[in-house]
Formats: C-alpha cells, sequence, structure tokens
C-alpha cells in the first residue's frame, strides 16, 4: 500500500512555495497535477520535473462533482497500487479543494495521507487588497453557490469564477443579496508577478469583464447598505424592544396577553390572500412573524427556549413527517403524502389509537375548521361516505330532524340537531373540497355588501330601513344579488 502526499502549488507565483514542498515535487516518484493551468506549471517544465494531470477528467465528466469524484478515486487507486503519489493542487490543499476533501474521507485511515501546507489564494488575495480579516471573512464556493451563502454583514471572496459564464451566475445569485450597485473587486492572478490584475467595479457590471479565466476571485467587502434585512436583524430588533431602554408596552407582553394578536394576525393573512393584494401578503406575514419572534424572545428571557430551538424543532419534525421525501415510504399522490404525513405524526406523538388523533386536533380552533379536520381525519381509516351523494343526503335527514324539533321547547334537543345538520354541511363540503369556514366567511361579506346596497338605495330615496316593509327589503335584495358591485358574488 503507498502513501499519499498532498501537496499546494500556492496562488501562482513559484517563490511562494515552500522549499519543503518544493523538494516533495522535485523527489517525486510519481507526481500528478490537479490541472496544468496553473503559473507554476511553466517553471515545473522548465526544471524537468515529470508529472501527469487530471485534465482529461475535465474533459470527460458531465459536471464538477463528477471530475472531482473521479480524481479522488484515481488518486486513491494508485496508492493502493502500492505507488507513493504526490498529488498537487493549486493554492492551499485545505482551501476550497473539494478533490482533497474527498481523498481525505476515502482515505479513512486505511491508505496514510499526508498534506503540506501552502501558501493559499486567500492570503495572495487579502494581501493584494490590502484587507484586514479580524472582521471576518467568508470563503465561497463558486460552483457550491446552492449550498453556501454569502454573509453581507462581513468581507466574502468567491474563488473559482474561472469564465464569463461563471460569473454571470454568481452575478445573478449576488443580486439576491446585495444592491446592484454594490462595490466589488474582481482580482486575476492574486500575488503572480506581472499577472496579476484587479479592478473594483459595481455589482450590475460583474458580467461584463472580459478577462476573466481560471486564476480569478472576487472579494465583496461588507455590504454599506442591505437590500434586505435579514432574520437576526428581526431578532436584534425585539431583544431591543424588549430592553431596558426599549418599548414598555412590548415589555410587559407575555405569552398570554398575546393570544388573541397571535389570533388577528393568522386571520388578517387569511384576508391578504383572499384580496389577492401581494403587497399586502407580504405585510401581514411580516406580522404574524413578528408574532413568533415576539413569543421567541419572551421564552429566551425566561430561559425556557430560544428561536434556535423552534426551528430545529420545526426542520426535524418536517425531515420525521415526510418518509415519503426522506425515507424509503412511496406516496404516489397527494393522498398517499397525506397519509403518510399522519403515519409519522401518529408514531411520532405516540398516539396509540385513531380516537386520540381525534381529540388532538385543538378545541380552540374555530368549529368549522375543526369539524372538518375531524371529517378529514376519520376518512383516513375508511369512516366515509362512498361519494359527495352519501354526505348530501345526510344532510337532508338532519334538516328533517331539525323540523321535528324547532318549535318545540326543547332548546337543548335543537341545539343538538342545528349541531349535526351544520356538521353534515361540513361534511359536503370537504368532498367537493372546500373549506367552510372560508365559504361562511365569503357569504357573510356577500350578505354585507348586499345589505349595504338596500340601505344606500332607501336612504337615496329618503327611506330609513325601520320603516320599510320585509317585501320593500326583499325586492332591494333581489336586485342586489344582480348588482355589479360584489365581486365575490357568483349569483
Amino acid at each position: 500500500m503507498g502513501k499519499i502526499i498532498i501537496v499546494g502549488l500556492g496562488p501562482g507565483d513559484y517563490n511562494s512555495l515552500t522549499t519543503k514542498v518544493e523538494d516533495i515535487l522535485k523527489n517525486a516518484e510519481n507526481l500528478i497535477l490537479r490541472t496544468v493551468k496553473h503559473p507554476v506549471v511553466d517553471k515545473l517544465q522548465d526544471m524537468g520535473i515529470k508529472f501527469e494531470s487530471c485534465d482529461d477528467i475535465y474533459d470527460s465528466a458531465e459536471n464538477f462533482e463528477e471530475v472531482y469524484d473521479k480524481i479522488s478515486q484515481r488518486i486513491i487507486a494508485r496508492a493502493n497500487e502500492g505507488q507513493n503519489v504526490v498529488y498537487a493542487v493549486p493554492g492551499h490543499p485545505l482551501a476550497a479543494e473539494k478533490s482533497v476533501e474527498l481523498i481525505l474521507n476515502k482515505a479513512d485511515g486505511k491508505t496514510e495521507v499526508i498534506v503540506e501546507g501552502a501558501m493559499s489564494f486567500i492570503d495572495a488575495v487579502t494581501a493584494s487588497l490590502k484587507i484586514d480579516i479580524s472582521s471576518g471573512l467568508k470563503i465561497i464556493d463558486a460552483l457550491r453557490m446552492d449550498k453556501q451563502k454569502p454573509d453581507t454583514d462581513c468581507g466574502n471572496i468567491i474563488t473559482q469564477v474561472y469564465s464569463r459564464f461563471i460569473a454571470s451566475e454568481v452575478k445573478l445569485i449576488l443580486m439576491d443579496y446585495y444592491n446592484y450597485d454594490q462595490k466589488i473587486c474582481i482580482i486575476k492572478a492574486a500575488g503572480v508577478e506581472n499577472q496579476e490584475k484587479l479592478e473594483w467595479i459595481p455589482l450590475y457590471q460583474l458580467d461584463t469583464i472580459e478577462w476573466v479565466d481560471y486564476l480569478t476571485s472576487i472579494y465583496i467587502p461588507p455590504a454599506e447598505s442591505k437590500k434586505f434585512k435579514t432574520m437576526e436583524d428581526l431578532i436584534e430588533l425585539m431583544e431591543t424592544l424588549r430592553g431596558e431602554k426599549g418599548c414598555p408596552w412590548d415589555r410587559k407582553q407575555t405569552h398570554e396577553t398575546l393570544k388573541p394578536y397571535l389570533l388577528e394576525e393568522c386571520y388578517e393573512v387569511i384576508d391578504a390572500i383572499e384580496s389577492g393584494n401581494i403587497d399586502q401578503l407580504i405585510e401581514e406575514l411580516g406580522d404574524l412573524l413578528l408574532q413568533v419572534v415576539f413569543h421567541c424572545q419572551i421564552g429566551k428571557e425566561a430561559g425556557h427556549f430560544h428561536i434556535n430551538d423552534v426551528i430545529t424543532f420545526l426542520v426535524n419534525k418536517l425531515v420525521s413527517r415526510h418518509p415519503h421525501v426522506f425515507g424509503d415510504i412511496k406516496a404516489d399522490d397527494e393522498s398517499g403524502a397525506l397519509k403518510s404525513w399522519e403515519a409519522s405524526k401518529k408514531d411520532e406523538k405516540k398516539m396509540k389509537t385513531h380516537t386520540e388523533v381525534l381529540k388532538a386536533i385543538p378545541k380552540a380552533m374555530p368549529a368549522l375548521m375543526r369539524g372538518y379536520k375531524v371529517q378529514e381525519k376519520a376518512a383516513l381509516v375508511g369512516f366515509d361516505w362512498p361519494d359527495v351523494d352519501g354526505a348530501t343526503a345526510k344532510v337532508e335527514e338532519e334538516f328533517l330532524e331539525l323540523k321535528e324539533v324547532y318549535k318545540t321547547s326543547n332548546n337543548g334537543k335543537i341545539e343538538e340537531e342545528i349541531g349535526d345538520l351544520i356538521f353534515a354541511v361540513v361534511n359536503v363540503a370537504r368532498f367537493l373540497n372546500v373549506q367552510p369556514e372560508l365559504a361562511l366567511t365569503k357569504t357573510i361579506e356577500k350578505f354585507i355588501d348586499r345589505f349595504n346596497y338596500i340601505e344606500e338605495i332607501a336612504l337615496k330615496n329618503g327611506i330609513k330601513l325601520e320603516s320599510m316593509t320585509l317585501e320593500e327589503m326583499d325586492s332591494l335584495w333581489n336586485r342586489a344579488k344582480t348588482h355589479k358591485f360584489n365581486k365575490n358574488d357568483e349569483n
């Protein structure tokens, strides 16, 4: 079994190589370069140092993940054949080198791997820009920006911006975090004598730079003004409001006193969705989020929980409740996904019976919504009408039972039969995929609009509603049904 020595070629200037790495390169039995596209390679050739490269893998692989995987396989395979391999990479081996990461993981103690450090491109870039990294610096791989996000509060260096196409892709991502005119620095061949080039430009010009190549990086200083506020900004603001010098009202609130505001904000979000007004929806979702952050701050002050506990619990729950996404359960449609969710929830909550599932539906929920949920969960185990006809027949049955008692003085029985009738109507709504709570809300608004029409016409004619007969009001009501003012009226 051979061993692997991984060395860094530095940012590009041969003089930046350590003497130890230089000796390793000169005496290597099997020297493999990740790529020949590096300024030091010309010097190695002039010195007569023999090597091979992995550039053929770049030419044959479909994506960079495959490139790095195949490179690591090649290096490991050579060592397993008994060869001592020197694997040389640009910069520092442990600075944005995915192939090195894979080699270290795959070796797994079976193959000896030695890593020799080098001056990294980070050293060269920070030296060229004359920036102090003590205030924070984040290193991002341009090819992995789907997972690595920029931090607008500190400096960011984006590496592997090796083409104008990649620069264009990076620009589009950065525009989600920074203002279009955010100052950035494009730097090429940092630290390489007679080759280094840097230029400060506004972000929107990033894809216009023609000299971008495989030695190019991007430096973004901390944002002077944020394009968007972050969750951290909101949490800090809430801490201030609840702090010693904060708002007296905010400081006085508790979980109990905030309950009505939480309900209110939920209803206002629903109103915004119904209105179709996106700006209103943004505002109302923000108000609802404020309630969550408010409760989390109160929990933190009491030493009970932190917002990170809430987020962690939620993420873990979403993963565990979706075994059809993250596990080996199959769900081909919405019904299958819902059954998978409910089964996971029942197991997680240690519920032994289906009745426990029904009882777990919050009693504080509006009755129409709660009735819908109870019926929905009962239907998951087969307790349901075969079709909507059975549900509508039940409405007729309950209505007849109500007629039998509504003229009696037995208020308890009347209340019971009215409840049965409403519950049966909710079942019909469920079969027709209509939320009864929302349907009733629309009907109430429709009633108010039509009533307003009646009153306006009456007042125009100098008549008060109190002096009108029911027949007169009913006539205006029928006119209101065909009036175009009511956008929700389909009748």
